[in-house]
């Protein structure tokens, strides 16, 4: 008689990259990402619970919950699981003048600031009736869970036709191997800086800092790699140093009350002509869209931005046109958004000639010093989260521009309820004032931003520059 298959673990380790995303939660900021669906024609509660444990609970991540120790946190089957718990119903209370845009806007802004239960898996679905003809599902999941690009795939997977979600590798690690010198001498000591950024820009960095935090695979014993991760403190540390960029509006601490936006959604064939017309990525052009609101906004709120250089922290794919294989290679580095240029198409080619340039200057560099220099851009851009007399200090930026694959072009469905609308809210850091985040859907584009109040305290007229600041560029090349 063949021997029964032992059940699967109970209890896993979490990952030090995971464990790291988890801690970062403070008052003020939630390491939760935060999305708004809009389905025509509405779908019920019933439904969605029905298609959540059928899809969704097949990724073991969202049955577990979190159990924290000293050393660290494991992911523990939640043997009082409900689906009840995650899958809630509930209205949006219109107050008076407000529209139901704004309504559930409001709404999404106070959840984005709410903490999950951590006595239960980390996420949650707000199902609301009724909104526009329709339905709204707000959904909530802890970073922890997993990076932006794996979430996206996880939400695709319960639409019609969605392919299960993806099943995560587990490594064996040993604890006290000698070639985990480098966890002990970068990973840790940046805990509180460096992977507090890593879940909102891809999968690439996180993997980068796996091989960091893991170095007894395929790295240990490396003397190239020993002399990397001096110069990755060494970068750090020169990095705290950088001047802040000019002070404008979008400065000042956060005061731990959200505010988020959406829109209309832009054409992606427009955005894809001016690229073609000027040789640029649809990143490039999307970047300079949002350079481009970001002067407008500050203009009309008597901020002007002349003389004035503003930064953002943009995630760029590093992979070359014809490498195979699956997977991006994710860098982040400060981008000069150059708002202080009056012509667009001038703003347009200094933002494409920098991240085209510092794309070369990676590619070119040896895999390891890659990988380090992949942390370190991110662990060093937050140099104010240092612990100390650096903790006072805001980081050189102020915004993050974000371009995430919402998968398929053509158009998705829920039970056959045509998904309208697919707004990804990512996080806004303490000491970040927006975050301007923008997905695919079908043809389209679709943007979501969520920010400080104290900082964009009409986050709305923001994105309504940006649909000007495209029109700009349309006119400019003629497209």
């Amino acid at each position: 008689m063949p021997a029964r298959p032992s059940p699967p673990p109970r209890s896993q380790r979490m990952s030090r990259v995971d464990t790291a995303w988890l801690r970062m939660d403070n008052d003020v900021n939630l390491m939760m990402i935060v999305g708004v669906w809009l389905l025509q024609p509405g779908i019920t509660h019933a439904a969605l619970c029905e298609r959540v444990l059928d899809k969704l609970l097949k990724y073991e991540r969202f049955r577990q919950k979190v159990v924290p120790d000293a050393m660290g946190a494991s992911w523990v089957d939640d043997d009082d699981f409900d689906i009840q718990r995650h899958v809630v119903h509930h209205p949006v209370q219109r107050e008076p003048g407000q529209s139901e845009r704004q309504a559930l806007q409001a709404e999404v802004g106070v959840l984005a600031n709410t903490p999950l239960d951590p006595a239960h898996p980390l996420w949650q679905f707000h199902l609301i009736d009724d909104y526009e003809g329709g339905s709204a599902l707000i959904a909530r999941v802890h970073h922890c869970i997993g990076d932006g690009i794996a979430l996206i795939s996880v939400m695709l997977s319960i639409t019609d036709g969605g392919a299960d979600p993806p099943k995560r590798k587990r490594r064996e690690t040993v604890d006290g191997d000698p070639g985990d010198w480098l966890a002990d001498a970068v990973v840790k000591p940046l805990t509180d800086i460096a992977t507090k950024a890593i879940g909102m820009y891809g999968g690439g960095v996180a993997k980068s800092m796996e091989m960091l935090s893991n170095p007894q695979q395929g790295l240990a014993g490396s003397i190239d790699m020993a002399r990397t991760g001096a110069k990755v403190l060494g970068d750090v540390g020169a990095m705290a140093m950088m001047p802040d960029d000019s002070p404008t509006l979008l400065k000042g601490k956060p005061v731990g009350e959200k505010v988020v936006a959406w829109g209309e959604p832009l054409p992606l064939d427009q955005v894809k002509a001016v690229g073609k017309a000027l040789g640029c990525s649809v990143n490039d052009v999307l970047l300079a869209c949002a350079a481009g609101a970001i002067g407008d906004y500050l203009r009309e709120q008597g901020d002007d931005p002349a003389g004035k250089e503003i930064r953002a922290m943009v995630p760029v794919n590093l992979r070359k046109p014809d490498d195979e294989g699956g997977g991006n290679m994710v860098g982040t580095f400060l981008c000069n958004l150059a708002t202080d240029v009056d012509d667009p198409t001038r703003r347009l080619e200094i933002i494409s000639s920098s991240i085209r340039d510092t794309k070369e200057v990676f590619r070119q560099l040896p895999p390891v010093q890659q990988v380090a220099l992949s942390a370190m851009n991110v662990g060093g851009l937050f140099f104010g989260l240092i612990p100390g007399y650096l903790s006072a200090a805001a980081p050189p930026f102020n915004i993050v521009i974000s371009n995430v694959s919402g998968g398929r072009s053509e158009p998705l469905y829920w039970r056959g309820s045509r998904l309208d609308g697919n707004y990804p809210l990512s996080i806004a850091l303490e000491g970040q004032a927006v975050n301007i985040t923008v997905t695919n859907n079908a043809d389209n584009l679709d943007f979501g931003l969520v920010g400080c109040r104290r900082s964009v305290p009409h986050l709305q007229r923001l994105l309504g520059h940006l649909e000007t600041s495209l029109k700009d560029l349309e006119r400019a090349v003629g497209v």
